[in-house]
């Protein structure tokens, strides 16, 4: 029988769509860990049981289950913020029972600590205060923007600022003036991908969405924006969260789908307060909600747990659905087999935020944005060894030096750039003349590498790369969901090889061995995730194996 309050709580969400983790999440912020008393309650009313809910509880990072767990200091200790102290930082905080976590996705401004549910930035326990996510760089490069073109006018994150520079009124002509098919058939002309790493168009993704059996479908933005070095979704969800609203609608009015969920990742309390005053002020005029603008579109707010593998889409789906968040088998796809085993569109923050800007000013102009051929913009978040670090919408297919150098003002003073991390750390390193790139997927692809989502962390030439190999391939050792073997132990076996305490010390049988591992993982994983690890370690071979050489501290054969 549970008490009073318990069942209050419950109740209160038992009905809802996806009710676990905001249920979850009631008992956190109440009681500032998950008792038993708790998990016992969630196990009754949502009629999981307790084993499989305890299992799903402990996978996440921020899910506390001793008293006072919720407000002890988690610090980040991810690539970037290693690189500004974070471990010195997390040294000092231990008597106040703090831990780390992996990338909070403040790398432009490292280093931040979570406590409750506050971002706290610095360097020191003295110095750490509350300070609101930085705007995106003012536009260096004087090339027109899509994303960001209004993002830093004062109160857009309002409904009154976003309609200023005409907020919903792409969502309002459509629905009035174009059918469905007409939507989708200006996205599709657009060449709009998706940006959140895939690419795979999105026209394409919304008429098969459209054209699947059953409802109810839905929209869901990935907004579990967790690879290291990648922090431009915060930026659009802070600054601009009505334009991913206005995205969401327009991609239920073209698919036929009556509701949407954002799925937002732990790590950005702040943003979870935004977007509900955003998403309350949209529902209120009339925009949001049921029969609106003569259809139906209802988005609900959900907050993950901190765990990187939820921004895989199958992971996604499954823990917004209150499962274990393990990948899923493909096919069957989420455009047919999605959320609740539905017709879903999974998109990122990004690419739901162009979306508005497109139908209001048209797909050739979209189309125009790019060079060279190249359809639109790209939002990179640079960060690392840099002088203006901070998120940059850049024409797609602008060349990688003119970003570092000449929009970012380059390395600090008396240094040069060592290397770069493409996609976050999933596209593993350039260096050299490998870094005479455009920003496109086939030009990265022709070094090596992919652009994925578009995090770009910079080493300059003070830095071990192997002791940055190491740190990244432990993120992923970390990360990884468990579901395969190939990446639970390779992930762990590369991070083992590239800490030097254990396989051959001789550098071509090293190498044999990183190279093989790596190759299972890309044949045989089940998810991106494994796939995308071994960048790291070939690259660091292709570009810097001097490093490892010295690394392991014997002769190479070669």
């Amino acid at each position: 029988m549970l008490n009073p309050a318990n069942l209050e709580m419950v109740n209160r969400w038992r009905h809802e769509p996806a009710p676990l983790l905001p249920l979850l999440h009631a008992f956190h912020d109440r009681d500032g860990f998950l008792s038993d008393e708790s998990l016992r309650a969630v196990s009754e009313g949502l009629r999981i049981p307790l084993s499989d809910l305890y299992g799903t509880v402990t996978f996440y990072h921020h899910f506390a289950r001793l008293p006072g767990g919720l407000n002890a200091p988690r610090v980040c200790t991810g690539n970037v913020c290693c690189l500004r102290g974070g471990r010195e930082l997390l040294e000092s905080l231990k008597s106040q029972g703090a831990t780390s976590m992996p990338c909070a996705g403040r790398c432009d401004e490292p280093v931040p600590v979570l406590r409750g549910n506050e971002t706290l930035i610095g360097t020191s326990l003295l110095n750490l205060h509350a300070k609101r996510s930085p705007l995106p760089v003012p536009n260096p490069g004087a090339s027109e923007e899509c994303i960001f073109a209004h993002i830093r006018e004062p109160g857009r994150a309002t409904l009154e600022g976003y309609r200023r520079s005409g907020g919903y009124e792409a969502l309002m002509n459509a629905v009035r003036m174009m059918t469905p098919a007409q939507v989708l058939g200006v996205v599709a002309e657009s060449k709009l991908a998706g940006r959140g790493g895939a690419g795979f168009p999105t026209g394409a993704k919304w008429k098969a969405v459209a054209e699947a059996a059953g409802q109810p479908k839905s929209i869901v933005c990935n907004a579990d924006e967790g690879e290291p070095g990648c922090f431009k979704d915060r930026a659009i969800m802070d600054y601009d969260p009505h334009t991913v609203l206005e995205g969401m609608a327009l991609a239920g009015y073209a698919t036929g789908a009556p509701r949407g969920f954002i799925y937002l990742r732990y790590e950005y309390p702040e943003t979870f307060r935004i977007l509900e005053r955003a998403l309350a002020e949209a529902e209120t005029a009339g925009l949001l909600g049921e029969k609106i603008l003569g259809f139906s579109f209802k988005i609900h707010l959900r907050r993950g747990a901190g765990a990187y593998i939820c921004g895989e889409e199958g992971s996604l789906l499954n823990s917004l659905e209150g499962k274990h968040p393990f990948p899923r088998n493909k096919p069957p796809y989420p455009v047919t087999h999605g959320f609740e085993n539905l017709p879903t569109a999974v998109n990122n923050v990004e690419t739901l935020a162009s979306v508005p800007h497109i139908l209001r000013q048209g797909a050739a102009w979209y189309r125009g944005l790019g060079r060279n051929g190249h359809a639109g913009t790209k939002l990179i978040s640079l960060s690392g060894d840099i002088q203006r670090p901070g998120n940059y919408e850049v024409p797609i297919g602008l060349p990688l030096k003119t970003l570092l150098y000449d929009w970012a003002g380059g390395p600090p003073a008396g240094r040069t750039i060592q290397a770069v991390t493409m996609a976050g750390l999933s596209g593993g390193f350039l260096a050299g003349d490998s870094m005479d790139v455009t920003l496109d997927e086939s030009s990265i692809r022709g070094k090596g590498s992919f652009l994925g989502a578009g995090g770009i962390i910079v080493f300059d030439d003070r830095r071990d790369m192997v002791a940055a190999a190491h740190d990244a391939m432990e993120f992923f050792a970390h990360e990884s969901c468990g579901k395969c073997f190939p990446c639970r132990i390779g992930t762990q076996r590369l991070t083992e090889r590239l800490d030097g305490g254990v396989g051959p010390r001789e550098l071509s049988a090293w190498t044999e061995e990183v190279r093989d591992i790596g190759a299972a993982m890309r044949a045989t994983s089940a998810c991106g995730l494994g796939m995308a690890a071994p960048f790291v370690t070939d690259s660091l071979l292709k570009f810097f194996p001097e490093h490892v050489k010295k690394h392991l501290g014997a002769p190479s054969s070669h």
